[in-house]
């Protein structure tokens, strides 16, 4: 079957796509991930249904793309971790395969993915493409919302988006987190989630369009006031949500879903914690911070 790529979103022909034609675990050439590659910088999200992988041919299709990272972003311990550091383990499992407890640290942390947020925006140097795998899905919900970042810019007022040119934002998990009560790090944790500055605006290399950069990781607007900043973050998020800009997945089982972090936002949304849902997400890194980018 030849590679077929198709708008899927209602609302936009620019914004989400689905990829069908192709077997991720049997490889793929490297014509077809250029193809692949073009494809999202138009589209931002891809949807590759019926994708049968393990961790091994997800994470070497991901390699087409990019340096890859590491899964660093989670609080589990090392001892605890069920999955390698090459994958990012999105689920509500523990090492041994059992839905986590209600309370347990690592579950009430992970509800951060229901905040409207950027992969590794967090890290000096942020994600460029995250790739989910849903091996298992709840009965209902756990949908996957994503906010295209780039029409978001676009509709801003030329005074907004002037006052946006210069502003840096610093990220970190102990901003997102701490905006749901989730504050009890320890200092090994709060070392290693300081803040990191990112541009609020930037300029994407394949397509030349400039997008909004905003995640719930934001807490801080460099030479502001705290709450000026925070209210302002707010706003543009708010404003960067709106229906018209966004997209809900409803997740399949084998569902392979490729998002570019440099167009988008996207959040989870709420299912049913006693039931389990294991989402693999590979993540290939950005070529370098944001502040070293042209815009």
């Amino acid at each position: 079957m030849a590679l077929s790529i198709r708008p899927i979103n209602p609302r936009r022909d620019d914004f989400v796509a689905e990829v069908t034609g192709l077997d991720i675990a049997a490889g793929v050439s490297k014509a077809v991930a250029e193809e692949i590659e073009e494809a999202i910088n138009r589209y931002a999200v891809l949807v590759f249904p019926e994708q049968r992988v393990n961790d091994d041919q997800q994470y070497t299709f991901s390699t087409h793309f990019g340096p890859m990272e590491t899964a660093t972003g989670d609080i589990a311990a090392q001892g605890d971790r069920r999955l390698s550091m090459d994958i990012n383990d999105i689920s509500n499992l523990d090492k041994n395969g059992q839905v986590l407890q209600r309370d347990d640290r690592r579950r009430l942390f992970g509800l951060g993915n229901m905040l409207w947020h950027t992969d590794s925006s967090f890290k000096a140097t942020p994600a460029k493409f995250s790739l989910l795998s849903a091996r298992t899905i709840p009965g209902e919900g756990g949908n996957t919302e994503f906010a295209d970042m780039r029409a978001a810019w676009d509709d801003l007022d030329s005074k907004t988006q002037a006052d946006l040119i210069p502003l840096v934002a610093e990220h970190s998990q102990l901003y997102s987190r701490g905006s749901l009560g989730f504050d009890q790090f320890t200092d090994e944790e709060r070392a290693k989630w300081a803040p990191v500055p990112q541009r609020m605006v930037r300029r994407h290399p394949g397509s030349g369009r400039l997008s909004l950069f905003l995640a719930s990781h934001a807490g801080a607007i460099q030479g502001w006031p705290i709450p000026e900043a925070r209210m302002f973050i707010r706003d543009l998020t708010e404003h960067a949500t709106q229906r018209e800009y966004t997209y809900a997945h409803r997740w399949r089982q084998y569902d392979l879903v490729m998002w570019d972090n440099r167009a988008v936002m996207h959040r989870a949304r709420r299912y049913d914690h006693t039931q389990p849902r294991d989402m693999h997400r590979t993540t290939v890194a950005d070529c370098a911070p944001t502040l070293e980018q042209p815009l």
